[in-house]
Protein backbone atom coordinates (compact mmCIF):
# COMPACT_ATOMS: atom_id res chain seq x y z
CA UNK A 1 0.00 0.00 0.00
CA UNK A 2 1.36 3.41 -1.02
CA UNK A 3 0.44 6.22 1.37
CA UNK A 4 1.27 9.88 0.76
CA UNK A 5 2.40 11.09 4.19
CA UNK A 6 2.43 14.78 3.36
CA UNK A 7 -0.80 15.63 1.60
CA UNK A 8 -2.54 18.92 2.36
CA UNK A 9 -6.04 20.35 2.27
CA UNK A 10 -7.80 23.48 3.45
CA UNK A 11 -11.54 23.34 4.15
CA UNK A 12 -13.40 25.66 1.78
CA UNK A 13 -14.97 27.41 4.77
CA UNK A 14 -11.53 28.62 5.91
CA UNK A 15 -10.72 30.33 2.61
CA UNK A 16 -12.02 33.91 2.71
CA UNK A 17 -13.05 34.25 -0.92
CA UNK A 18 -13.45 31.88 -3.84
CA UNK A 19 -10.09 31.77 -5.66
CA UNK A 20 -11.68 30.32 -8.80
CA UNK A 21 -8.89 29.39 -11.18
CA UNK A 22 -6.47 31.90 -9.63
CA UNK A 23 -3.54 31.58 -7.25
CA UNK A 24 -3.93 33.88 -4.26
CA UNK A 25 -0.64 34.60 -2.49
CA UNK A 26 -0.75 35.67 1.15
CA UNK A 27 2.10 37.65 2.72
CA UNK A 28 3.27 37.77 6.33
CA UNK A 29 3.67 40.86 8.50
CA UNK A 30 7.18 41.45 7.13
CA UNK A 31 5.97 41.35 3.54
CA UNK A 32 7.40 37.93 2.75
CA UNK A 33 5.36 35.43 0.70
CA UNK A 34 3.68 33.06 3.15
CA UNK A 35 1.00 30.76 1.72
CA UNK A 36 -0.49 30.18 -1.71
CA UNK A 37 -4.22 29.55 -1.81
CA UNK A 38 -5.99 27.87 -4.74
CA UNK A 39 -9.01 25.69 -5.38
CA UNK A 40 -7.07 22.42 -5.39
CA UNK A 41 -6.70 22.73 -1.64
CA UNK A 42 -10.37 21.85 -1.12
CA UNK A 43 -11.14 19.90 -4.32
CA UNK A 44 -10.82 16.42 -2.87
CA UNK A 45 -12.32 14.84 -5.99
CA UNK A 46 -9.24 16.06 -7.87
CA UNK A 47 -7.00 14.75 -5.08
CA UNK A 48 -8.45 11.28 -5.59
CA UNK A 49 -8.12 11.58 -9.37
CA UNK A 50 -4.45 12.45 -8.97
CA UNK A 51 -3.92 9.51 -6.62
CA UNK A 52 -5.54 7.17 -9.13
CA UNK A 53 -3.23 8.38 -11.91
CA UNK A 54 -0.13 8.16 -9.71
CA UNK A 55 -0.96 4.80 -8.15
CA UNK A 56 -1.29 6.13 -4.59
CA UNK A 57 -3.70 4.18 -2.40
CA UNK A 58 -4.30 6.67 0.41
CA UNK A 59 -3.18 10.06 1.69
CA UNK A 60 -2.54 11.21 5.25
CA UNK A 61 -4.46 14.48 5.33
CA UNK A 62 -3.10 17.56 7.10
CA UNK A 63 -4.10 21.21 6.94
CA UNK A 64 -1.88 24.26 7.26
CA UNK A 65 -4.88 26.13 8.63
CA UNK A 66 -4.97 23.82 11.65
CA UNK A 67 -1.26 23.65 12.43
CA UNK A 68 -0.62 25.18 15.87
CA UNK A 69 -3.96 26.94 15.55
CA UNK A 70 -6.56 28.01 18.10
CA UNK A 71 -8.87 25.36 19.54
CA UNK A 72 -11.91 26.27 17.44
CA UNK A 73 -9.96 26.07 14.18
CA UNK A 74 -8.23 22.86 15.26
CA UNK A 75 -11.55 21.17 16.05
CA UNK A 76 -13.07 22.33 12.77
CA UNK A 77 -10.15 21.00 10.72
CA UNK A 78 -10.15 17.70 12.61
CA UNK A 79 -13.86 17.22 11.94
CA UNK A 80 -13.36 18.03 8.25
CA UNK A 81 -10.51 15.51 8.02
CA UNK A 82 -12.79 12.87 9.52
CA UNK A 83 -15.50 13.82 7.05
CA UNK A 84 -13.01 13.29 4.22
CA UNK A 85 -12.32 9.81 5.57
CA UNK A 86 -16.05 9.02 5.51
CA UNK A 87 -16.76 10.65 2.13
CA UNK A 88 -13.87 8.86 0.41
CA UNK A 89 -13.57 5.48 2.16
CA UNK A 90 -10.03 4.16 2.20
CA UNK A 91 -8.54 7.13 0.38
CA UNK A 92 -7.86 9.63 3.16
CA UNK A 93 -6.45 9.18 6.66
CA UNK A 94 -7.05 12.05 9.05
CA UNK A 95 -4.36 13.77 11.08
CA UNK A 96 -4.96 15.43 14.42
CA UNK A 97 -4.40 19.16 14.79
CA UNK A 98 -3.87 20.45 18.35
CA UNK A 99 -1.74 23.31 19.61
CA UNK A 100 1.20 22.03 21.72
CA UNK A 101 0.82 25.04 24.04
CA UNK A 102 -2.97 24.91 24.15
CA UNK A 103 -3.09 23.41 27.61
CA UNK A 104 -5.81 21.11 28.95
CA UNK A 105 -8.33 22.04 26.25
CA UNK A 106 -5.89 21.17 23.45
CA UNK A 107 -5.03 17.89 25.15
CA UNK A 108 -8.72 17.03 25.40
CA UNK A 109 -8.96 17.63 21.67
CA UNK A 110 -5.94 15.39 21.17
CA UNK A 111 -7.66 12.65 23.16
CA UNK A 112 -10.82 13.10 21.08
CA UNK A 113 -8.79 12.76 17.89
CA UNK A 114 -7.14 9.57 19.12
CA UNK A 115 -10.07 7.81 20.75
CA UNK A 116 -13.20 9.17 19.03
CA UNK A 117 -11.84 9.97 15.56
CA UNK A 118 -9.18 7.26 15.41
CA UNK A 119 -6.33 9.52 14.28
CA UNK A 120 -2.85 8.10 14.84
CA UNK A 121 -0.66 11.19 14.42
CA UNK A 122 -0.73 14.89 15.22
CA UNK A 123 0.79 17.69 13.18
CA UNK A 124 2.70 20.72 14.47
CA UNK A 125 5.22 23.14 12.95
CA UNK A 126 8.98 23.32 13.46
CA UNK A 127 8.71 26.61 15.38
CA UNK A 128 5.71 28.64 16.52
CA UNK A 129 4.53 31.44 18.81
CA UNK A 130 8.09 32.71 19.18
CA UNK A 131 9.26 29.40 20.64
CA UNK A 132 11.65 26.74 19.38
CA UNK A 133 10.70 23.09 19.42
CA UNK A 134 12.92 22.27 22.43
CA UNK A 135 11.28 24.85 24.68
CA UNK A 136 10.51 23.36 28.12
CA UNK A 137 6.95 24.68 27.84
CA UNK A 138 6.29 22.02 25.18
CA UNK A 139 7.30 19.16 27.48
CA UNK A 140 3.69 18.31 28.53
CA UNK A 141 2.79 17.89 24.86
CA UNK A 142 5.53 15.31 24.29
CA UNK A 143 4.36 13.42 27.37
CA UNK A 144 0.76 13.45 26.19
CA UNK A 145 1.41 12.17 22.67
CA UNK A 146 3.75 9.47 23.97
CA UNK A 147 1.04 8.27 26.39
CA UNK A 148 -1.52 8.26 23.57
CA UNK A 149 0.81 6.28 21.31
CA UNK A 150 0.60 8.92 18.58
CA UNK A 151 3.38 10.09 16.30
CA UNK A 152 4.14 13.78 15.76
CA UNK A 153 4.49 15.20 12.26
CA UNK A 154 6.73 18.28 12.20
CA UNK A 155 5.85 20.45 9.21
CA UNK A 156 8.07 23.41 8.34
CA UNK A 157 7.05 26.59 10.11
CA UNK A 158 4.54 28.65 8.15
CA UNK A 159 5.74 31.72 10.04
CA UNK A 160 9.39 31.85 11.09
CA UNK A 161 10.18 33.26 14.52
CA UNK A 162 13.06 35.28 13.09
CA UNK A 163 12.69 35.95 9.38
CA UNK A 164 14.64 39.17 8.85
CA UNK A 165 17.44 37.53 6.88
CA UNK A 166 14.90 36.08 4.44
CA UNK A 167 13.73 39.49 3.26
CA UNK A 168 13.90 38.91 -0.51
CA UNK A 169 13.61 36.39 -3.32
CA UNK A 170 10.97 34.28 -1.51
CA UNK A 171 13.75 32.74 0.57
CA UNK A 172 11.67 32.35 3.73
CA UNK A 173 9.68 29.68 1.94
CA UNK A 174 12.51 28.51 -0.32
CA UNK A 175 15.21 27.84 2.30
CA UNK A 176 14.18 29.41 5.61
CA UNK A 177 11.62 26.74 6.34
CA UNK A 178 14.14 24.01 5.52
CA UNK A 179 16.69 25.54 7.87
CA UNK A 180 13.96 25.54 10.51
CA UNK A 181 13.49 21.78 10.04
CA UNK A 182 17.22 21.11 10.37
CA UNK A 183 17.35 23.17 13.55
CA UNK A 184 14.26 21.44 14.93
CA UNK A 185 15.92 18.05 14.42
CA UNK A 186 19.08 19.12 16.23
CA UNK A 187 17.08 20.69 19.05
CA UNK A 188 14.91 17.61 19.56
CA UNK A 189 17.93 15.33 19.82
CA UNK A 190 20.37 17.47 21.80
CA UNK A 191 17.77 18.72 24.28
CA UNK A 192 17.01 15.14 25.33
CA UNK A 193 13.37 15.03 24.21
CA UNK A 194 13.84 11.45 23.00
CA UNK A 195 15.82 10.47 26.09
CA UNK A 196 12.88 11.56 28.25
CA UNK A 197 10.36 10.04 25.85
CA UNK A 198 12.04 6.99 24.29
CA UNK A 199 8.80 5.67 22.76
CA UNK A 200 8.16 8.93 20.91
CA UNK A 201 8.23 8.87 17.10
CA UNK A 202 8.65 12.17 15.26
CA UNK A 203 8.05 12.38 11.52
CA UNK A 204 10.17 15.17 10.05
CA UNK A 205 8.97 16.71 6.80
CA UNK A 206 11.12 17.29 3.71
CA UNK A 207 13.85 14.80 4.59
CA UNK A 208 14.30 17.04 7.63
CA UNK A 209 15.03 20.04 5.46
CA UNK A 210 17.61 18.14 3.40
CA UNK A 211 19.65 17.46 6.54
CA UNK A 212 21.63 14.66 4.85
CA UNK A 213 24.04 17.16 3.29
CA UNK A 214 24.78 18.56 6.76
CA UNK A 215 24.95 15.37 8.81
CA UNK A 216 28.73 14.93 8.72
CA UNK A 217 29.16 18.48 10.01
CA UNK A 218 26.44 18.03 12.63
CA UNK A 219 28.09 14.82 13.85
CA UNK A 220 31.42 16.62 14.15
CA UNK A 221 29.96 19.33 16.35
CA UNK A 222 28.57 16.70 18.71
CA UNK A 223 32.15 16.28 19.92
CA UNK A 224 32.00 18.98 22.57
CA UNK A 225 35.52 18.35 23.84
CA UNK A 226 37.05 18.76 20.39
CA UNK A 227 35.19 22.02 19.76
CA UNK A 228 35.78 23.38 23.25
CA UNK A 229 32.14 23.67 24.31
CA UNK A 230 32.15 20.88 26.91
CA UNK A 231 30.66 22.20 30.11
CA UNK A 232 28.93 25.13 28.48
CA UNK A 233 25.34 25.02 29.80
CA UNK A 234 23.85 25.82 26.39
CA UNK A 235 26.30 24.77 23.68
CA UNK A 236 27.86 21.80 25.48
CA UNK A 237 24.62 19.88 25.99
CA UNK A 238 24.54 16.40 24.49
CA UNK A 239 22.02 13.59 24.30
CA UNK A 240 22.36 10.18 25.92
CA UNK A 241 23.21 8.41 22.66
CA UNK A 242 25.04 9.47 19.52
CA UNK A 243 23.11 11.58 17.00
CA UNK A 244 22.48 8.73 14.56
CA UNK A 245 20.88 6.57 17.24
CA UNK A 246 17.84 8.84 17.15
CA UNK A 247 17.85 8.90 13.35
CA UNK A 248 17.52 5.11 13.46
CA UNK A 249 15.11 4.80 16.40
CA UNK A 250 12.92 7.88 16.88
CA UNK A 251 12.88 9.85 13.66
CA UNK A 252 11.08 9.19 10.39
CA UNK A 253 11.69 11.34 7.31
CA UNK A 254 9.53 11.98 4.26
CA UNK A 255 10.30 12.63 0.61
CA UNK A 256 8.18 15.79 0.21
CA UNK A 257 9.51 19.32 -0.12
CA UNK A 258 11.60 19.07 -3.28
CA UNK A 259 8.91 19.39 -5.96
CA UNK A 260 9.21 15.73 -6.93
CA UNK A 261 12.97 15.88 -7.44
CA UNK A 262 14.42 12.38 -7.16
CA UNK A 263 17.92 13.82 -6.67
CA UNK A 264 16.95 14.99 -3.18
CA UNK A 265 15.83 11.47 -2.29
CA UNK A 266 19.05 9.96 -3.62
CA UNK A 267 21.07 12.51 -1.64
CA UNK A 268 19.11 11.61 1.48
CA UNK A 269 19.87 7.93 1.02
CA UNK A 270 23.60 8.67 1.13
CA UNK A 271 23.29 9.41 4.86
CA UNK A 272 19.86 8.24 6.03
CA UNK A 273 18.66 4.63 6.12
CA UNK A 274 15.91 3.78 3.65
CA UNK A 275 14.22 1.99 6.53
CA UNK A 276 13.41 5.40 8.10
CA UNK A 277 12.01 7.21 5.04
CA UNK A 278 8.36 7.33 3.97
CA UNK A 279 6.78 8.52 0.75
CA UNK A 280 5.26 12.00 0.59
CA UNK A 281 4.53 14.59 -2.11
CA UNK A 282 3.47 17.95 -0.59
CA UNK A 283 0.49 17.86 -2.96
CA UNK A 284 -1.17 20.20 -3.91
CA UNK A 285 1.37 22.85 -2.94
CA UNK A 286 4.83 22.07 -4.31
CA UNK A 287 3.29 19.65 -6.80
CA UNK A 288 -0.09 20.32 -8.42
CA UNK A 289 -0.10 18.16 -11.56
CA UNK A 290 -1.12 14.52 -11.61
CA UNK A 291 1.64 13.55 -14.01
CA UNK A 292 4.40 15.00 -11.84
CA UNK A 293 3.29 12.85 -8.91
CA UNK A 294 3.08 9.79 -11.16
CA UNK A 295 6.65 10.38 -12.36
CA UNK A 296 7.86 10.86 -8.78
CA UNK A 297 6.38 7.50 -7.78
CA UNK A 298 8.00 5.93 -10.84
CA UNK A 299 11.41 7.43 -10.00
CA UNK A 300 11.28 6.23 -6.40
CA UNK A 301 10.24 2.74 -7.51
CA UNK A 302 13.26 2.71 -9.82
CA UNK A 303 15.50 2.87 -6.73
CA UNK A 304 14.83 -0.85 -6.28
CA UNK A 305 14.53 -2.34 -2.78
CA UNK A 306 15.12 1.07 -1.18
CA UNK A 307 12.34 2.53 -3.29
CA UNK A 308 9.97 -0.26 -2.30
CA UNK A 309 10.66 0.43 1.37
CA UNK A 310 10.00 4.14 0.89
CA UNK A 311 6.81 3.68 -1.13
CA UNK A 312 5.15 1.05 1.01
CA UNK A 313 7.43 -0.94 3.28
CA UNK A 314 7.74 1.67 6.02
CA UNK A 315 4.07 2.56 6.50
CA UNK A 316 4.06 0.74 9.84
CA UNK A 317 6.65 3.12 11.26
CA UNK A 318 3.85 5.68 11.60
CA UNK A 319 0.53 3.92 11.26
CA UNK A 320 0.29 1.12 13.82
CA UNK A 321 -3.45 0.51 13.47
CA UNK A 322 -4.66 -1.24 10.29
CA UNK A 323 -5.30 0.93 7.26
CA UNK A 324 -7.70 -0.32 4.59
CA UNK A 325 -7.71 1.08 1.07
Amino acid sequence: MIIDFQHHFTPRELIKSDPGDRLVLNYDALGAPSYTVHSLLYDLDEHVAMMDVAGIDAAWLTSAAGMCADLETSRFVNDKAKKAERDYPGRFIGAAHAHPLGGAAAFLELHRCRHALGFQGVTITSEFDGKWIDDPAIEPFWSEVEKLGMFVFVHPALKLNQAQQFDAYDTARGVGREFSLIMATIRLINSGVFDRHPQLTVHMAHLSGGIAGMLSRIRSFQDKTFWGTAGNPRHGVTSKHDFDYYVRHNLVFDTAGFAGGIGAVKAGLCEMPASRIVFATDYPQEIRKREVVREFVRDIRALGPDGDRILSGNVGLLLKDPVHA
